[in-house]
């Protein structure tokens, strides 16, 4: 077999991969997550599942099959000309490098760029090798990385502030909230359709680039699914909110939004209901306070109407009475079986359990509700009847976010193993290397699972803790992301959709007029770590490199 002698390189990039793909699902697809989770559109449990399945989908149906050796061109490719197995070498360090910074990052709690740790791995690498490193200002150079700090963030910024101001002052500040909103929801899920179409065609890497694509597709992209889903919305999604929400029928479920237009009729119907509910809210019951329910109000808490004398009576969520707290995986799965032997069936049953589901049961919402008080008391609380509306396009675009990033960054936990591997294949040297699918397959289940244990960590940071979360923010933020990305494409600016989301978070919380919304803190503690990305995985992969090239050998 080719390259017989540097198998163990092989060997040792196929384990700096794997840890690599599962840091990488840790910590850039919590981003997708991270303000769906924390405005209790989606539970963890149901994230961890539904991350493991668009993830997958996006690597393995999107991803690209032709991955760049040198990401970027950050480093110069001729430098291994003739020599595969120093190339193999420094992959492999590359891939190492931006494994261990990467597990570090998520421990710590640093949402960065994962694009940006493999860049800064080459560059790393390129250093100890002597090979051309592209410094000047051009796509996917160093200087466009750095730049890319601020002007990604302050481009999303812009856009989810300005989208999240049409909803405050157009909706949740109006007198009759509710009426607005079910007169404006379609308008808004359907442009959101519409822009996240284009924003997943334009970032499949397998789909050309935005200038290529044409402004005529793009437009018609837009326009037909933007009428596609106004119709859809307004036959379907209307009348289903109309009865849940405004008529307060407890027997509605989300599988009765296929009926449509016969939710109008005043006894529709229904099926597979819940027997125990009534048809509707009693005359002498408040619509207001019980529309919905315990299990599925955005906020798991009993909606009640606090204060009266605000301006457009917006209905609220109550606090938790002092004393409730959410019980914690050590309570929840060892706790009730500590008395037992330690080698006890049900002791290590519980040690399985707390094992497979310690990161999507820990709590990653009220965590530090105390600390934060005075932060989210900055930011005023809508109706939670209209918050509820925004739930389904914030998990739209959650979902759509996720599919794209598994179909563009997963090249770049791939990209160093796929070259290393094209180069003990074929004993050459090549710019681009093909992708077998089973790499993609792996890389997918890499990504879901590396979250489903330790996405927890970027999930506190991005969520509530940065600043208050409902779904119309949280939906604010991931279009004003996506449209960044977009935008950055059209730009060929590198920009991160980690950044993108930070930016857009922050720009939403400066819309409470109060700078007091948001966490500065955690906002430079973030930054922090987007800083530390460049120089310690090329620290780490160069310093790799470096001993390899130079270690005495008989």
């Amino acid at each position: 077999m080719a390259l017989n002698k540097y198998d163990w390189i092989l060997g040792l990039i196929t384990i700096s991969f794997c840890v690599s793909a599962f840091s990488n699902g840790a910590n850039d697809v919590a981003n997708s997550y991270a303000t769906s989770v924390a405005a209790r559109t989606l539970t963890m449990p149901q994230v961890g599942v539904l991350a493991a399945i668009t993830e997958f989908v996006g690597a393995v149906a999107l991803g690209s099959r032709v991955t760049k050796t040198i990401k970027s061109g950050i480093i110069d490719i001729k430098r291994f000309n003739g020599r595969p197995g120093v190339l193999m070498l420094a992959m492999a360090c590359a891939e190492t490098g931006s494994a261990i910074w990467l597990a570090i990052a998520t421990r710590l709690g640093f949402p960065v760029s994962t694009t940006q740790t493999i860049i800064g791995a080459l560059v790393g690498v390129g250093f100890a090798s002597q090979a051309s490193i592209s410094w000047s200002w051009k796509k996917g150079s160093v200087s466009q990385t750095a730049a890319s700090w601020g002007i990604a963030p302050a481009i999303a910024a812009g856009f989810s502030a300005i989208i999240f101001a049409t909803l405050k002052w157009g909706i949740l500040e109006r007198q009759n909230s509710m009426a607005w909103a079910m007169r404006l929801i379609p308008l808004y899920l359907s442009m959101t359709c519409a822009i996240l179409a284009l924003f997943i065609v334009v970032q499949t890497p397998t789909s050309p680039s935005l200038e290529a694509f044409g402004a005529g597709k793009a437009v018609g992209i837009i326009l037909g699914v933007l009428f596609g889903c106004l119709l859809v919305s307004y036959v379907f999604f209307v009348p289903y909110f109309h009865r849940r929400l405004v008529q307060g029928d407890k027997r509605i479920r989300a599988h009765h939004i296929i009926l449509g237009p016969l939710l109008l009729r005043d006894d529709p119907p229904l099926f597979w209901t819940n027997t125990k509910a009534s048809g509707t809210i009693a005359d002498d019951d408040s619509a207001m306070t019980h529309t919905v329910s315990e299990s599925e109000t955005i906020h798991g808490q009993d909606v009640k109407n606090i204060d009266g004398d605000l301006e457009n009576n917006a209905t609220v969520v109550a606090p938790k009475p002092l004393g409730k707290r959410k019980i914690t995986p050590e309570e929840r799965f060892l706790a009730p079986n500590r008395h037992l032997p330690r080698y006890h069936p049900r002791r290590l049953t519980g040690y399985l359990l707390f094992g497979l589901l310690h990161g999507v049961t820990v709590d990653c919402v009220d965590f530090s509700k105390d600390q934060l008080a005075e932060i989210h008391s900055k930011a005023r609380t809508y109706d939670a009847k209209v918050e509820h509306l925004w739930t389904y396009p914030q998990m739209l675009s959650a979902i759509i976010m996720s599919i794209a990033h598994g179909s563009n960054d997963v090249s770049n936990a791939i990209g160093p193993w796929a070259a290393a591997y094209d180069a003990w294949k074929t004993m050459t040297v090549r710019a681009d290397s093909a992708t077998p699918v089973w790499m993609l397959v792996v890389a997918g289940l890499l990504l879901g699972i590396g979250f489903w244990f330790f996405g927890y960590h970027i999930i506190r940071q991005l969520g509530n803790k940065l600043t208050k979360m409902s779904p119309t923010r949280g939906f604010s933020i991931e279009l004003g992301a996506a449209i960044t990305v977009l935008l950055a494409s059209r730009l060929s600016l590198p920009v991160s959709t980690t950044q993108c989301l930070t930016g857009a978070a922050m720009g939403v919380a400066l819309m409470n007029l109060d700078a007091g919304a948001l966490n500065w803190k955690a906002m430079a503690w973030i930054f922090g770590g987007w800083v530390f990305t460049l120089p310690c995985a090329g620290l780490i992969a160069g310093l790799l490199m470096l001993m390899s090239l130079n270690t005495p050998h008989f």
